[in-house]
């Protein structure tokens, strides 16, 4: 069971950025909603008043030319033009304030999960936080649009039904007025509420399963079909649609009760209208017209509160969203790594680094001590597995140390895998400076041996690529990732993970090639992860691991030097 003031905290840290990034856009479209229901509900009664009052005067000549029918036509026409101009102002006010908050609230997650290991986590469960991105920020939208705008029009029309049936008919009955539409109305909503709260979870985290199931079948037919996994896979989608199905159905049930319940509130505030009126018209404390307009008044009062249905019904999904958001949107330190400077005249310092990967209990590296100058070059060497990609992970700043001390300079990381993006090549290099102008990116583009590449396509910088990169080969991609690595310029180390992986032998020692003179020519300092010999020659000194541990080290020039080098695997 969570504690009602851990609620409370969740759902202040999600209300809070919601609220202030337009607060005034917000409180306006509110206030138009209410405005658009009180000049509804005062139509419908003036209308009411202004129809039976002239059918009465009708009824003599003298009273016929002595009624004023401009006044009230005039109101009318009114409150008509005044109501369609609210409801209009309204509906671009709330929406556009929603649409706006919406993207900030995306921008503000985002930025959340952009934190070391974000990446490791989004390979893991891509369609999950996906889904967090999307449906948990659109069910945010109904707190506002379906809850906060619905319940204050929901208020504005019990008060000022009070406040009439009180000033044209009696006190004490305007008081019960505003009372059961404020209990009933209200007390309906929150029932709603807590009877769909669980099968709304139920149906958000359906459609979370059912959209990852989807996902996963259309990203991997091949390798379901390889895996003769294909019917399972399918009757896992089919399962997900039918528990979907089911939290739909109890939801919809749900919703024709509330309608009925509803239904039955306003009946009966229509039905006490009609005896009350009726009396207060024999005892002769009111005329026709005002009996009139407090039937209509009666009859539009709960309207409002009926409108508070999908957003009770959605307010479970609503709050599992609040609660999976909230800790991501809530100020806090920096879960990595706090990779501190180190001292002067280096680049790397580790004393008695202990590294371990979340989630898992081995110690993948028991202890690394490293000295790296500024400007050297060392290549950690070893078997898969020794440890090097971990050991680089955490100068990023990307894992974080169990045990130990961790000081590096800002380290720019090039990965094993290249990630590329389904945008332009102009967008995929912007995103390591996006300040960068067009004769910057050619610039890197021509460092990184690709230029001529792009100046053959039709399009240039703007070419398009595929998901993951698609349209470029595989020396193509891993180009433009060293491209994109020359572009940071606030860098002064280079974390390099097996740069040259996969490709042939020409294009590795050009790529090898064009950084080591971009290092030497911006002073930066390398350190490569790899069991390649064409990599390992780019270091002036060889780091061997074995089991997470540094076992001998060698620098360049001795016979150490040359026989680790040889031991490594050829081109």
């Amino acid at each position: 069971m969570r504690s009602p003031s851990r609620h409370a905290g969740e759902l202040a840290a999600v209300l809070r950025p919601y609220l202030a990034a337009r607060p005034r856009m917000l409180a306006l479209g509110a206030g138009l909603a209410m405005l658009t229901v009180l000049m509804g509900m005062a139509l419908l009664g003036l209308s009411g008043w202004f129809i039976t009052a002239t059918a009465l005067a009708g009824l003599q000549a003298a009273s016929a030319i002595a009624f004023d029918v401009f006044m009230p036509s005039a109101g009318i026409r009114l409150l008509a033009i005044g109501r369609t101009a609210s409801r209009y102002g309204e509906r671009v006010l709330t929406h556009d304030a929603t649409l706006s908050v919406s993207a900030r609230l995306r921008e503000k997650l985002f930025r959340g999960w952009a934190r070391p290991d974000a990446a490791r986590r989004l390979a893991a469960r891509p369609a999950r936080l996906l889904f967090r991105l999307t449906g948990d920020i659109d069910a945010l939208e109904s707190l506002y649009l379906r809850v906060m705008v619905p319940a204050l029009a929901a208020l504005g029309a019990a008060l000022l039904a009070g406040f009439m049936f009180g000033a044209f008919a009696d006190g004490w009955l305007g008081l019960a007025v505003a009372l059961w539409l404020l209990l009933c109305g209200t007390g309906i909503a929150v029932l709603v509420a807590s009877r769909a709260r669980r099968a709304s979870m139920r149906r958000g985290l359906a459609l979370e399963r059912l959209r990852e199931r989807v996902a996963d079948l259309l990203a991997g037919q091949a390798e379901l079909v390889m895996a003769g996994a294909m019917l399972a896979q399918c009757q896992a989608v089919a399962s997900a649609d039918a528990r979907l199905a089911r939290a739909e159905l109890a939801l919809h049930a749900l919703e024709t009760r509330a309608a009925l319940a509803w239904g039955a509130g306003s009946a009966l505030l229509l039905g006490g209208t009609l005896i009350a009126g009726a009396w207060l018209v024999d005892q002769g404390r009111i005329g026709a017209p005002v009996a009139a307009l407090l039937v209509l008044l009666a009859l539009a009062a709960m309207e409002p509160f009926a409108a508070l249905r999908r957003g009770a019904i959605e307010l479970g999904r609503s709050r599992l969203a609040v609660r999976r958001i909230a800790p991501r949107l809530r100020p806090k330190t920096e879960e990595g790594a706090a990779v501190g400077m180190p001292d002067a005249g280096m680049a790397v310092q580790c004393e008695g680094l202990a590294l371990a990967h979340a989630g898992s209990a081995r110690v993948a590296v028991p202890r690394v001590d490293l000295q790296i100058c500024a400007g050297e070059r060392v290549a950690l060497i070893g078997a898969s597995g020794a440890g090097k990609s971990t050991v680089l992970a955490a100068i990023a700043g990307e894992l974080r140390p169990s045990a130990g001390r961790l000081r590096a300079l800002s380290a720019c990381w090039l990965t094993q895998r290249t990630e590329l993006f389904q945008d332009d090549l102009r967008g995929n290099l912007l995103l390591a400076d996006p300040s960068a102008d067009d004769a910057q990116l050619w610039a890197a583009l021509q460092a990184a041996g690709l230029a001529d590449d792009v100046r053959a396509m039709r399009h240039g910088l703007d070419t398009r690529l595929g998901e993951g990169g698609l349209g470029l080969s595989g020396g193509q991609s891993r180009r433009l990732a060293l491209a994109r690595l020359l572009l940071r310029k606030r860098t002064s180390l280079w974390l390099l993970d097996e740069p040259t992986e996969g490709l042939d032998t020409r294009t590795a020692h050009d790529v090898l090639t064009r950084l080591a003179q971009e290092a030497q020519r911006r002073q930066r300092s390398i350190v490569i992860a790899t069991h390649l010999r064409r990599e390992a020659a780019l270091a002036d000194r060889l780091l061997c691991m074995q089991g997470g541990c540094l076992l001998t080290e060698a620098r360049r020039g001795t016979p150490d030097f040359a026989a680790a080098l040889n031991a490594l695997r050829q081109d």
